[in-house]
């Protein structure tokens, strides 16, 4: 009789438990109110003390439970609630929590994401299916989530690599790391099925990132992948000038932009003067371009940091890659140097467009090579050391009239120590150099310059708390400016030899980055940056009356080079001149739920270098200056807010941006300035100031077969450059004046559709408002020679510029692992033939002698075809 009594009362229970019912708990319920809700749907009483005060609204979140047991609801509710529910029998019992279990524990998840190099793999999604959360593996491939207790499945994810999912058991603080596996299907197609949605909670903004996958499906000239140009079809980012690998970021000029390949600045970016850029698709292994809200282990540029990072070898097995393309190819090894210890990857390409040159009458030269490398190796669990370098050249010989070889060379050597989880530092040393050595033969003389970079890095990465996250450290950077050397040669030259001064210069800086998550819903991130620049002997300085290099004619109008009064000896080593700055950063998110943030920025920057030229283009004779007793360096306070959302599970995201930038000390140039061959340089400069701001747009589709984006900008860059005093017009009558890289509207569509395992399409097209120059408007008679006379600097546009790019890639075998695996691309580059206008110009016809224009075109319908392979 007893078992069967308990055998009632446990089946009782069973059925008691079992009732399920719906109810809305939200904050403006009280208490008395959520009893009457649960009592009439069960069979349960509330049983409390006097110290529960049932008009009371305890609950402190809203939430809709549809059909759910008694006992999952009241386990739910004492999770966050500030009341203690207990089940008794067919009795509820409530009670107050203590202080100490009020304070609900968070569990924390830890973890870090490797690929099959053991290499961090950065910015890779986590998900937790069950919450809807996740994370971003910081650049040391880190990641932590806050977890209440339970089973949850976490889903790894990146662009490139399988998806990795397991399922968890969280009871207290855990760490789990994830290898991850290349997609190899993804990769030889060149094919995404997603790209990463906006990072809502983290505070970094204005940064536009590509994958590489992403990069290869883009159209471009001759079929090749170009890192750069890609970043062309994102908002703020707008071409230097057509066939230009140099790009501008919120109206700044190319010279504005830092470009760091493995943590070393490289000054020339581009082959065949903007036919090709100078990184190589197949081993570059993601780049980060930051337009505003720069963190403030970055500084030198005003305009933006374009951070370039290359793959690391294979620690496992050998892998051959390459292309085969109508004016070049590449071929890339990669393999352990010791397996799982260390690896190595080295990558180049040559261009071969000079033997079709000599199946014509065309007697001259044109092409290119680089080499890329990196060499890794791991000294145990906590120390890896690594090598990076890079060689390029240009060389043209344009029909035996000039010839001309130019470049970049960069090593880096870095040493990464783990002191413990929490703690870790790189230290690296480098070596830069850019070289523009030309010749004219029939003058007979040769020209050579350079600019030559040493530098040493160290930096920190400490982590207190999950909540507070430390980044430190120090850089230097020496510069050896040689603007140019002239050498004769032949006993018949016209020319004696010439050393333009060579100028000296040391750079330092300290910083401090703080991460800091103030509530879940905000996050700061706020540094400091300091720097110092040193003008450094041994050179000699020229004086000028008032000091003044430039002066003002008053009967012409015009600016004119000032005669020195004497000059100023400065030995080796002794500082010419001495420059401190101060750079706070500052940025913040605000996160309303886990789809919609909005972000603020707040960045100020000093670049103590100039890039001396007066075209919208940069050209390999480009000369670099440092800042000194003439030349102020260019100080820039940018300030940015904007709107981040993401729709339907990440597969839309949308981002919106507002800036405003105001730099200090920009220079520009005096009418007919003389830039090369210059030993004065300061004689041809004015210093101004200049301003940018508009608005940024972005819309992606991220998953589907249908994948792409839309990007838009409506910005405004200007310059000014009053007079010294009120008897000086100064440049444009002292107003502001379109800077020479303003575009008022640049739109982008890009597109990709994964037609089938074998096929897939993208195009891309681009509209851009003309360049701002000067035009005559009207002349004068001199000497029988009609005399153009030009309206105000860049009053005027050249036209609208836009193309529409196809491409298409096939791969024969899609399921093909093993072996020789390959692929082809295909493309069209301006599919309507669009003549873009590069220039125009204006002169009298000899035989009419009426004035008249031309246009200079450089693109016009490319095709392009490759055939890449991997074994």
């Amino acid at each position: 009789m007893k078992h069967i009594i308990s055998a009632c009362f446990f089946l009782f229970s069973l059925c008691m438990f079992s009732q399920n019912i719906t109810v809305n708990v939200d904050q403006t319920i009280t208490l008395k109110e959520f009893f009457k809700e649960i009592e009439n749907q069960t069979d349960f009483k509330f049983a409390f003390t006097d110290q529960i005060n049932t008009s009371q609204k305890y609950f402190t979140q809203t939430h809709m439970y549809r059909n759910i047991e008694i006992k999952e609801l009241i386990n739910e509710l004492n999770k966050t609630s500030s009341i203690q529910f207990s089940i008794v029998g067919n009795n509820i019992f409530v009670k107050q929590k203590s202080a100490k279990a009020t304070t609900k524990k968070k569990n924390k998840l830890t973890g870090k994401v490797i690929d099959a190099n053991k290499e961090p793999v950065i910015g890779a999604n986590i998900y937790i299916k069950e919450t809807g959360n996740g994370a971003t593996t910081d650049r040391n491939g880190m990641f932590d989530v806050e977890l209440d207790q339970g089973t949850y499945t976490v889903v790894i994810s990146y662009v490139g690599f399988q998806n990795k999912e397991k399922e968890i058991t969280v009871s207290d603080d855990v760490r789990i790391d994830f290898n991850m596996e290349d997609n190899s299907q993804e990769l030889d197609q060149v094919i995404v099925t997603g790209t990463k949605a906006v990072d809502i909670k983290n505070t970094q903004m204005s940064v536009s990132k590509l994958s590489m996958a992403e990069i290869k499906r883009l159209p471009t000239a001759m079929g090749e992948p170009d890192p750069l140009k890609s970043l062309l079809t994102l908002p703020g980012v707008t071409n230097a000038g057509e066939a230009s690998s140099g790009f501008n970021v919120r109206g700044g000029a190319a010279d504005q932009n830092l470009i760091l390949l493995d943590g070393a600045p490289v000054y020339g970016d581009s082959h065949m003067f903007g036919f090709f850029s100078i990184f190589n698709a197949d081993i570059v292994s993601g780049l980060d371009l930051y337009k505003g809200g720069i963190p403030s282990k970055f500084g030198g540029r005003v305009s933006s940091v374009l951070d370039v990072s290359q793959q690391t070898g294979d620690l496992t097995d050998y892998k051959v890659s390459g292309g085969i393309g109508l004016i070049s190819s590449r071929l890339m090894v990669q393999g352990p140097l010791k397996k799982d210890v260390g690896s190595f990857i080295i990558a180049g390409r040559a261009s071969y467009a000079h033997l079709f040159l000599k199946l014509t009458d065309i007697k001259s030269t044109v092409m290119f090579y680089d080499i890329n490398a990196k060499f890794n190796y791991r000294l145990g669990a906590n120390n890896t050391i690594a090598f990076s370098g890079y060689m390029g050249n240009d060389l043209f010989d344009i029909n035996n009239f000039f010839n001309t070889i130019y470049g970049n060379n960069m090593g880096t050597f870095s040493w990464k120590h783990k002191f413990s989880d929490n703690l870790n530092t790189n230290l690296s040393v480098f070596y830069s150099d850019y070289k523009f050595n030309l010749q004219i033969p029939f003058q007979k003389f040769e020209w050579n310059s350079k600019i030559t970079n040493y530098g040493l890095k160290y930096n920190w990465n400490h982590t207190l708390s999950e909540a507070f996250k430390l980044n430190y450290g120090i850089d230097g950077l020496y510069y050896d400016f040689n603007p140019g050397t002239v050498k004769p040669y032949g006993s018949d030259s016209s020319y004696n030899y010439n050393q333009l001064d060579k100028k000296y210069a040391l750079e330092t800086s300290a910083y401090l980055d703080v991460e800091n998550q103030v509530t879940e819903k905000l996050n700061l991130r706020y540094g400091l940056r300091y720097s110092t620049f040193f003008r450094l002997g041994n050179e000699t300085i020229s004086t000028y009356e008032n000091e003044q290099s430039v002066v003002y004619n008053p009967l012409y109008n015009i600016y004119e080079e000032a005669t020195p009064t004497g000059s100023k000896y400065y030995g080796k080593g002794k500082t010419i001149s001495k420059f401190d700055n101060l750079e706070p950063r500052l940025a913040l998110s605000y996160a309303f739920n886990d789809e919609t943030s909005v972000k603020a920025s707040y960045n100020r920057m000093a670049q103590y270098i100039h890039m001396l030229s007066n075209t919208r283009a940069p050209l390999p004779m480009t000369i670099w200056t440092p800042s000194g007793p003439f030349t102020k360096p260019q100080m820039l306070d940018q300030y940015a807010v904007g709107y981040f959302k993401n729709f339907k599970e990440s597969e839309y995201s949308f981002e919106g941006e507002l800036f405003y930038k105001n730099i200090k000390n920009r220079i520009d140039y005096i009418d007919g300035a003389n830039l090369l061959g210059n030993n004065n340089i300061e004689q041809d400069i004015l210093n101004g100031k200049a301003r940018s701001y508009g608005m940024e747009l972005l819309f992606r589709k991220n998953t589907g077969r249908f994948t792409g984006w839309v990007s838009y900008t409506l910005s405004k860059a200007e310059q000014k450059t009053p007079g010294r005093t009120a008897e000086e017009p100064g440049i444009a009558n002292g107003g502001w004046y379109l800077s020479g890289y303003d575009k008022l509207h640049n739109l982008n569509i890009t597109a990709n559709y994964e037609f089938s395992p074998k096929w897939s399409f993208n195009a891309n097209f681009s509209l851009q408002s003309g360049q701002p120059v000067t035009y005559p408007n009207g002349y004068y008679e001199f000497a029988g020679i009609n005399i153009p006379n030009y309206t105000l600097r860049n009053s005027d546009r050249l036209p609208a510029y836009h193309h529409l790019d196809l491409g298409a890639t096939y791969t024969p075998k899609p399921d093909k692992k093993k072996g020789w695996q390959s692929y082809w691309v295909f493309s069209i580059y301006n599919l309507y033939n669009r003549q873009n206008a590069a220039s125009m110009t204006f002169s009298q016809n000899d035989d009419t002698g009426m004035n008249e224009s031309s246009q200079l075109s450089i693109y016009g319908l490319v095709p392009g075809v490759s055939y890449n392979f991997k074994f």
